[in-house]
């Protein structure tokens, strides 16, 4: 239960963040162009720069371990995800599959993990990260475009949070001693994951009127799903996991548990696809997450102990 309420603490903190966006976005004082510049420093520094941080830690075999594990269980959390979108929404609703099978593991996952967890424990959330990058751009491309030309392996390559899973691998096998100046930056620029990360989506609110949010039903499925019964089969598959394994289990469990990943609206601008749609995902999802999160997490940190 105490786990239930920090949970619930964390994710009030990110909604009084996201209020900030909302209102900066509602005012004027920020616009789409420069919220999407806020996103471009997210994705290609701060979380990278939270990635690499991690990794910089005594390398030792029951870390690798420990590592592989979570790389195995974000396997099967991402194959349900897949799995379950593609039954429900199939070709038909294209941002609805892609917004149920990917979470917002980066931008929420990393900051609620650093918060509840450990900052040492997004070491083991990294590999999630890394594979839902990766899926986003080869699964996800296919699905949102309809053809698997749209698959980039350059992208891919040069995806800066592949690279800097590269990184940090190095940085952990490679018996190399990082400057105190280094890891100090690294440190101040981890600092500000949460508060970019939730300003971002609160601009994404901002720029859905109230009555509009809620219609659809394809928008409250898409949301079910990601929130709720995705989280729980996951839940399922991981409870087969030792109980040794309760740090690692509990990070990928907030990842999948995570609301609709804001690349949904990204890859629907890219794809011609209906950009309103994807962002009505990821707020409907983002704003019952304060609900089902704490509790998803809340059930696993008790089962689990």
């Amino acid at each position: 239960m105490a786990l239930g309420l920090i949970l619930l603490r964390q994710i009030l903190i990110m909604f009084i963040l996201m209020a900030v966006g909302f209102f900066l976005y509602r005012n004027k004082k920020i616009s789409i162009q420069g919220n999407r510049e806020l996103g471009t420093l997210l994705l290609y520094i701060i979380l990278p720069a939270s990635i690499i941080k991690s990794f910089i830690t005594e390398f030792t075999r029951e870390k690798l371990d420990s590592l592989l594990i979570s790389l195995l269980m974000a396997a099967l959390a991402l194959a349900v995800a897949i799995l379950v979108s593609r039954i429900a929404f199939g070709n038909k609703y294209k941002v609805e599959h892609f917004g149920a099978a990917f979470s917002n593991a980066g931008f929420i996952g990393i900051p609620l993990v650093k918060a509840v967890v450990g900052e040492a424990d997004i070491f083991y959330l990294a590999a999630f990260v890394a594979l839902l990058n990766i899926l986003q751009w080869t699964y996800g491309a296919a699905v949102m475009s309809g053809s698997k030309e749209a698959i980039s392996v350059k992208k891919l390559v040069t995806n800066p949070i592949v690279a800097a899973l590269g990184i940090g691998l190095v940085l952990f096998i490679l018996p190399i001693k990082m400057p105190a100046i280094f890891t100090e930056t690294l440190s101040m620029v981890t600092g500000m994951t949460a508060p970019v990360a939730m300003i971002v989506l609160g601009v994404y609110l901002g720029q859905m009127e109230g009555r509009e949010l809620f219609q659809g039903k394809e928008a409250f499925a898409c949301t079910l799903l990601r929130l709720v019964v995705i989280p729980l089969l996951t839940f399922g598959v991981l409870s087969l996991f030792p109980k040794d394994f309760l740090a690692i289990k509990l990070a990928v469990l907030t990842a999948a548990a995570a609301p609709v990943g804001s690349n949904a609206a990204i890859f629907a601008q890219l794809n011609g696809l209906k950009y309103t749609d994807a962002v009505k995902n990821v707020a409907l999802s983002t704003i019952f997450s304060i609900v089902t999160m704490p509790i998803i997490l809340g059930i696993g940190a008790v089962v689990w102990k």
